[in-house]
């Protein structure tokens, strides 16, 4: 009986890893090359003109420290992915170390993480769908009240529901219901795109004309701190646009199949880390520097947050409507603003094109969490229930296609990402925990990758987690604890009572309709 409850049995789950133990194929240039493609993307493509509201040129300062803690969790997240490499990601993790309790807190907080951010990326596709597809080359207007949520919550002057993206919401889900899913050549396609887009903007507006260094001068016009639950500030947009930088975890469970882990996993996370923080500085400065990314102030001093109402009443007075930080599609609406129309309708087409495969990959993420817990008994079993034809979760997945077009629907993109990132800080929080919990209770378990100076990095990990979450706006601040009292109820008044392990069953599964193996316990539950 572990201090902290039920702890599910390491060797139960790693039973099921070695019977799939994969070929170490991966070379640390690799890794790196893997990993840049799994990040580069989604933040950076949405979230410019949300970064650019609070902190202005900071932006770049934010990346910087967004990064950092990237950089100290990734290398938590790469031991434990290594030694635990089964479904579930930090949720199982977590079962094997600190218990059942905290396990459930960690699902929990990642079913906010995928599904949540899910909408966010669906709300940045409605932007370039809106403004590149349907006004450049369709030169359709979509009336405001159906591209952007209601006014209350974020949005344009008018909005009542960001049609596009609940119905690209909806139509990932039911492509995920039917069992399609992205193939491997599809998806090396859709990264190249990307980084060809992004390295061409990168290119146009560095060496662009308009180009003007006194436009990052006041570099810092709402400080480095923006102050305690106002999401403002260099610190403050870290805290948002470290959602540009989720899915380098991809990169840590790839760990298994890398050869000599311990010299090729820090090579190929941080190598990549670096790369795309780099990488994002250059946008972020290419983007500024041509047309400015100063913040819209209020009359107190302090710029509005990003995605209210008081911003979104500015940004549709002309003064404003070539901001950056009004934009819904922020690299492309820079391209066009310095004559480069038709590769910024390009970059639009781009984003347009991958964005989905991201919506996809965070839906499928969150429906194999909800699966592995309902197969541990601590949600209904018939949510695990798998399509006779279709041979998918069908129910979950369609519950959670449904949340997260809600989400979309009615919520900025900002406020949404925010909202993910809270879950995903407490996620990697819980890793790190789990890294220095283990390195106690299991000190002899094999690691294919023993992260050096373990002592060190795990606190700077919590720290940094930490750091961030309490930077946040107020309200992502208030949506974990509100959450988790959620799911807290649920824990104690459902899943505790009919958790398998506390039956004196492990189940591990490790595929969506894959194989189950059931192993009797003694628990003290």
């Amino acid at each position: 009986m572990s201090l902290f409850g039920r702890v599910k049995p390491l060797q139960s789950i790693l039973a099921t890893a070695e019977k799939k133990a994969l070929h170490r194929t991966l070379g640390g240039f690799q890794l790196m090359l893997f990993g840049i493609g799994c990040i580069i993307g989604t933040g950076i493509f949405v979230l410019t003109a949300a970064g650019t509201q609070k902190a202005g040129p900071g932006l770049m300062l934010a990346f910087l420290i967004a990064g950092a803690v990237c950089i100290v969790a990734a290398l938590c997240y790469a031991e434990v992915a290594a030694m635990i490499p089964v479904a579930g990601s930090a949720y199982t993790y977590s079962y094997a170390s600190v218990g059942e309790f905290l396990a459930w807190t960690v699902g929990w907080a990642l079913i906010l993480e995928y599904a949540v951010a899910a909408s966010a990326v669906s709300v940045g596709w409605s932007g370039y769908f809106s403004g590149t597809i349907l006004n450049e080359f369709l030169g359709i207007q979509l009336p405001a009240w159906l591209s952007a949520g209601p006014l209350a919550l974020g949005g344009a002057p008018g909005g009542f529901i960001n049609l596009p993206a609940m119905l690209i919401a909806l139509a990932v889900t039911w492509l995920l219901m039917i069992g399609t899913s992205e193939s491997a050549k599809v998806n090396a396609v859709l990264v190249a795109i990307k980084v060809t887009a992004l390295t061409a903007f990168v290119v146009l507006t560095l060496t662009s004309p308009e180009f003007d260094a006194a436009r990052f001068n006041p570099f810092l016009p709402a400080g480095v701190f923006g102050g305690f639950g106002t999401g403002l500030g260099a610190v403050g947009a870290a805290a948002t646009i470290f959602f540009a930088y989720v899915g380098f975890d991809a990169v840590s469970t790839a760990a298994e199949e890398t050869k000599d882990p311990q010299k090729n996993v820090p090579f190929g996370l941080i190598g990549s880390l670096l790369f795309c923080t780099v990488f994002y500085i250059l946008v972020a400065a290419g983007a500024i520097g041509t047309i400015g990314g100063q913040p819209i102030m209020g009359p107190d001093g302090i710029p509005f947050p990003a995605g209210s109402e008081e911003l979104a009443r500015q940004c549709a007075m002309p003064a404003y409507s070539c901001a950056l930080v009004c934009s819904d599609e922020a690299l492309a609406h820079v391209l066009r603003q310095i004559g480069f129309s038709g590769i910024g309708n390009m970059l639009g087409v781009a984003a347009f094109l991958a964005l989905p495969s991201v919506i996809l990959v965070l839906i499928f993420a969150q429906t194999r969490i909800f699966f592995v817990m309902s197969r541990d008994g601590l949600l209904p079993e018939r949510l695990s229930t798998v399509h006779p034809k279709w041979k998918t979760p069908h129910i979950v997945t369609l519950m959670t296609g449904l949340i997260v077009a809600v989400g979309a629907a009615f919520f900025p993109v900002g406020l949404l990402a925010d909202y993910a990132n809270a879950g995903t800080l407490y996620a990697f929080f819980m890793v790190a925990v789990t890294v220095m919990v283990l390195r106690k209770t299991d000190p002899d378990r094999p690691r294919p990758f023993r992260m050096k100076g373990v002592w060190i990095i795990a606190p700077l990990t919590l720290a940094g987690c930490l750091f961030l979450y309490v930077n946040l706006p107020w309200q992502a601040i208030l949506v974990l604890p509100a959450w988790a009292l959620v799911g807290l109820v649920i824990y104690f008044a459902y899943s505790r009572s009919r958790s398998h392990l506390g039956q004196g069953i492990v189940e591990v599964v490790d595929d969506v309709a894959g194989e189950e193996k059931a192993v009797p316990i003694d628990t003290a539950g």
